[in-house]
């Protein structure tokens, strides 16, 4: 019996018992006996690791195994994938091409300042460094061929930006604009570093920075919160003086005749309904009342007690508002907390104006005087924005304070009660969809927080010149609008609620508090956003870069 010696390799054996297809790797041996080939089962590697059976198919073949550190000098190591996520995702939703059709340089280094400002919040310098080849931080100035900008190339490109901004965002608003439709509009502030820039003035700073020189932007969005267009307002001027702006932008430079304008009790007050609205035929607006205006209706026996004994949701007419539509809702959630912040303020208020009411009397350094006593009353009062629970009694000697209970009372009644005011007719908007439409803000709100501490960080400004304020000024509301649309494409890989519909249906009224979507809380309980997906188990393609 002749038999000759043979070579070893892994194979791949299937078999089907039971219906059921079972696979096995075999480590086996193949030799020649008296002509025949014959095969010799060495070993079972079955339950190995996948990464285990690939090495032990390359030994058998031959292959030399190297350790990775043995095969290759590391020389440097640039983070990629968070840049081919940004990159990608961007270029697929046709973001850059809204600033110019053609792909020019000024074009990249926008793209790259955005993609920057996404990736890791800087200033203009230090985004330069970053893209530059001596440090590259990332792959991101080789990926758009801007690797050799500078500072001064990239001040110009945002130079570039806002010449183009009027243009940009009238494209924007034909594309996500409609007439008749919603525009949302919230206003917010930063502040600068440093005394040059003409735009700047002292005044109310809303970030508690009281030696900084604040400046407000206001931005329009659409009713999804999408961002149209930003503004930069010089000076300090007040939340209601930046709507007038606002309106002749939509009626003359995007050519909306009709639409409905939601802002907030701060930025559509009483004055500016009675200015700027009433005469402009065509724009409607939805807004909510002042509390003190909700203690008049109150007051005047238009907000019964009984109201919301059987319902959360009415619509009013009162005659002192005719020709609008008050809608009141009340949220006990909202009350709850209401009433537990009030009561922990006048706590807190008590016990500093106590200590002052000690003061006058005291061994050493006694506060005396009308008005000095006075005085430090009215600092501890308007820090927490109680004074008006309180009856003061000030004498030169003396100091006394007290709760006013009838006004605690009737603050008290009314916690959670919200009135929204609107000229939009009922057969346009129902009832709720008022209610909905107004809540919208907050994701402007959200998307302020975002674009000043959370992710974006443009605050504090170092420019000094007029037109470099209003450049990242506008230049931020691209990296929200981005970051908007991103995060819409991206939603069935996040643990966010990708299925508004099931969230709408799974509340009780729109004034309750919203209910996460079965498909929100399988992924926070499974940990995994692949599964129970149809966006992502329809397709195989990924998502950035569109390849299967």
């Amino acid at each position: 019996m002749a038999r000759a010696s043979g070579a070893c390799h892994v194979a791949e054996i299937t078999r089907t018992h039971g219906g059921r297809r079972y696979r096995y790797d075999l480590l086996r041996r193949t030799y020649r006996q008296d002509g025949q080939v014959k095969h010799e089962t060495l070993g079972n590697l079955s339950r190995l690791p996948a990464a285990t059976i690939a090495l032990i198919r390359r030994a058998v073949r031959g292959e030399a195994l190297v350790a990775p550190d043995d095969a290759f000098d590391v020389i440097r190591s640039r983070p990629h994938g968070h840049v081919a996520a940004v990159v990608g995702t961007a270029r697929k939703l046709g973001l850059p091409a809204r600033f110019a059709a053609p792909r020019r340089r000024a074009r990249d280094l926008v793209e790259a300042l955005i993609a920057a400002r996404l990736l890791e919040p800087c200033s203009t310098l230090a985004t330069a460094r970053a893209l530059g080849v001596e440090t590259e931080e990332s792959t991101l100035g080789e990926s758009l061929g801007v690797a050799t900008a500078d500072e001064d190339a990239l001040d110009a490109a945002m130079d570039w930006l806002l010449a183009r901004q009027g243009r940009v965002e009238q494209a924007l608003a034909r594309r996500h604009l409609t007439e008749g439709g919603l525009v949302l509009y919230e206003v917010t502030s930063t502040y600068f570093e440093g005394r040059k820039c003409p735009l700047a003035k002292f005044g109310h700073s809303r970030e508690g920075q009281r030696d900084k020189l604040p400046i407000v932007f206001g931005l329009l969005t659409n009713r999804e919160g999408c961002p149209v267009a930003v503004e930069v307002f010089a000076g300090h001027p007040g939340d209601p003086k930046t709507l007038p702006a606002q309106i002749q932008k939509l009626r003359e430079r995007f050519r909306l005749a009709r639409v409905v304008l939601v802002g907030d009790r701060g930025r559509l007050t009483e004055a500016r309904v009675r200015e700027d609205r009433r005469p402009i035929e065509g724009l409607d607006w939805i807004t909510a009342l002042r509390a003190p205006a909700i203690q008049a209706l109150a007051a005047g026996g238009t907000l019964p007690r009984s109201l919301f004994d059987q319902q959360d949701l009415a619509e009013i007419t009162p005659p002192d508002y005719p020709g609008e539509r008050l809608i009141v809702g009340k949220n006990p959630l909202l009350a709850e907390a209401r009433a537990r912040t009030r009561r922990e303020l006048l706590q807190v208020t008590g016990r500093e104006l106590a200590t002052i009411a000690a003061a006058p009397a005291r061994a050493t350094r006694p506060l005396r005087g009308q008005a000095r006593i006075a005085l430090r009353a009215g600092q501890v009062l308007g820090r927490r924005k109680v004074g008006k629970h309180f009856t003061l009694e000030i004498t030169d000697t003396s100091f006394r304070a007290t709760r006013d209970e009838a006004a605690i009372a009737r603050e008290a009644a009314l916690d959670g009660v919200d009135v929204l005011r609107t000229s939009v007719a009922a057969e346009r908007l129902p009832t709720p969809e008022v209610v909905r439409s107004y809540k919208r803000l907050a994701v402007i709100e959200r998307a302020f927080r975002s674009l000043k501490t959370v992710d974006l960080k443009v605050r504090p400004l170092h420019h000094r010149k007029a037109d470099r304020v209003r450049a990242p000024g506008s230049s931020a509301c691209w990296p929200t609008m981005w970051k908007w649309h991103m995060r819409r494409a991206l939603a069935p890989l996040l643990f966010a609620d990708d299925d508004p519909a099931a969230t709408a249906a799974g509340r009780r009224s729109v004034v309750a508090p919203a209910q996460r979507s079965a498909r929100a809380k399988a992924k926070a309980l499974t940990k995994r956003t692949e599964e129970g997906s149809p966006s992502t188990a329809s397709s195989r393609s990924c998502v950035i870069c569109g390849r299967s």
